[in-house]
């Protein structure tokens, strides 16, 4: 088979070039990434592979702490996915045109979180076959239940406004590709469905693009809410609370924006797109992340404060040990160097610039992944009624390597779904410029026709 050439290809402008560019040529370190991913991946297969095989014990949760590090990772992949509306939903209907070039990598990001979310929980269930048990045996009382339904709802629109904001783009590429293997070129046709930029598609276009940008706000609302529900009816301290629906959802878009901020780095750079993402981008997203992180930091007062001040029971115990017991390193790390250190850095214009603000969010995710770990298990160790004569080893919850192998596998399945379907579709919009400027003559001209 020939190699793919971008010298051979036909492009009518500069734009469609250098968005195309990386789907017809792929370089050496894109490989050894690729092989990277799939090697973390098979060895976490080789842990769920014995999670399967020797069943839950394999792992260090217990009676005590029943859910560890599996739904640490489900509660943060769903935080990331919202992502998506924010950017798709939000901006975009608020007309933000700065965030135009954000748009489409912010709904890949959304559509790989929940896709690794939903397969998460089904390995912490331990036998795969009991997520088919609990479809069958459906109980809409359960909290359980509502949180399948709105993921799955959840998934279902957030691929539904990827594909429909990139089906013009999978044209181009249907027409412009020409020296590319046949099994793309097979894709394209088929995906395409047919798209010829006809006025009348256009107009379907943006009307189903609406309906969906209106319909995924409460279902992503929802689906934080709803986790959130899975904690605060669980008779746990630190659960117990009418916050953590709005503090699951502000610390939510915190995440999601600190990872829109790592993916234009990466893209800007390793894409070569600085035309298309530029400073101005990440100076407006420092701006953003402040304010969602000011919201979060509202939240994570109220989160304590009450706790805190009356200091009771078992609850003064879960507090005690955030504050200053076994989990105080990591609890603090996630207050100043996740929350508040970056806030007031981003304060900063200079702090705003590409490098800075990449390294800060990284500091941003960290802490973010850090405090789910922290919401599930302080509280599982700190039961209300706790169990009389216990092992030793329901008192303290240290990971397995096989649940770590699970985890790191998760993160390497999220950013493989992520490079691929970058690699497979332009990242920016192609059509945009094209169809942005005629698009609302057409449609006039359509309607006035009808």
């Amino acid at each position: 088979m020939k190699k793919p050439n971008i010298k051979e290809q036909t492009f009518e402008t500069t734009r469609e070039k250098d968005l195309l560019r990386h789907m017809v040529s792929t370089s050496k370190s894109y490989k050894i990434w690729i092989a990277f991913l799939l090697i973390i991946i098979v060895f976490g297969m080789y842990g769920y592979y014995r999670q399967i095989r020797y069943g839950l014990i394999v792992t260090a949760m217990r009676d005590y702490t029943s859910w560890g590090i599996y739904i640490s990772n489900f509660v943060f992949f769903v935080a990331i996915s919202l992502v998506g509306s924010l950017f798709s939903s939000i901006l975009k209907l608020n007309k933000n045109k700065w965030s135009e070039p954000l748009t489409r990598v912010s709904e890949i990001i959304a559509v790989s979180a929940i896709i690794c979310a939903a397969v998460i929980i089904i390995v912490d269930m331990g036998r795969p076959d009991r997520f088919f048990y609990v479809i069958k045996y459906l109980r809409i009382q359960s909290p359980i239940i509502w949180d399948v339904i709105i993921i799955s709802t959840y998934l279902v629109i957030s691929i539904l406004l990827l594909f429909i904001s990139i089906l013009p783009d999978i044209a181009i590429c249907r027409d412009r590709l020409t020296e590319i293997p046949k099994w793309k070129k097979r894709l394209y046709k088929i995906t395409a469905i047919n798209w010829v930029n006809h006025p009348k598609q256009l107009a379907k276009l943006q009307k189903i693009t609406k309906i969906l940008s209106i319909a995924v706000l409460p279902v992503a609302f929802a689906i934080h809410t709803v986790t959130s529900w899975l904690f605060a009816t669980t008779w746990r301290p630190g659960w117990d609370s009418t916050n953590l629906g709005p503090y699951f959802v502000s610390g939510a878009f915190m995440a999601g924006a600190a990872t829109i901020i790592i993916a234009m780095y990466f893209i800007r750079k390793h894409l070569r797109l600085k035309a298309y993402i530029t400073e101005s981008h990440f100076d407006r997203m420092g701006k953003l992340l402040v304010l969602l992180s000011l919201v979060y930091f509202y939240f994570n007062i109220n989160e304590y404060l009450g706790p805190a001040f009356k200091m009771v029971g078992v609850e003064g115990e879960h507090i005690t040990e955030l504050f200053v017991g076994s989990y105080a390193p990591m609890y603090w790390f996630v207050q100043l160097g996740g929350l508040i250190f970056p806030i007031i850095l981003l304060m900063f214009r200079w702090f705003r610039k590409p490098l800075p603000i990449f390294i800060i969010s990284i500091f941003v995710i960290l802490g973010a992944w850090f405090k789910r770990f922290l919401i599930v298990i302080p509280s599982l160790q700190h039961p209300y009624l706790p169990i009389q004569g216990v092992d030793e080893s329901y008192l303290h919850y240290n990971p397995t390597w096989e649940e770590w192998a699970i985890t790191f596998a998760s993160f390497a399945w999220l950013l493989l779904i992520i490079t691929v379907l970058i690699k497979l579709f332009p990242v920016i919009p192609v059509h945009e410029d094209k169809i942005v400027s005629v698009t609302t003559n057409k449609i006039n001209l359509l309607k006035n026709e009808d």
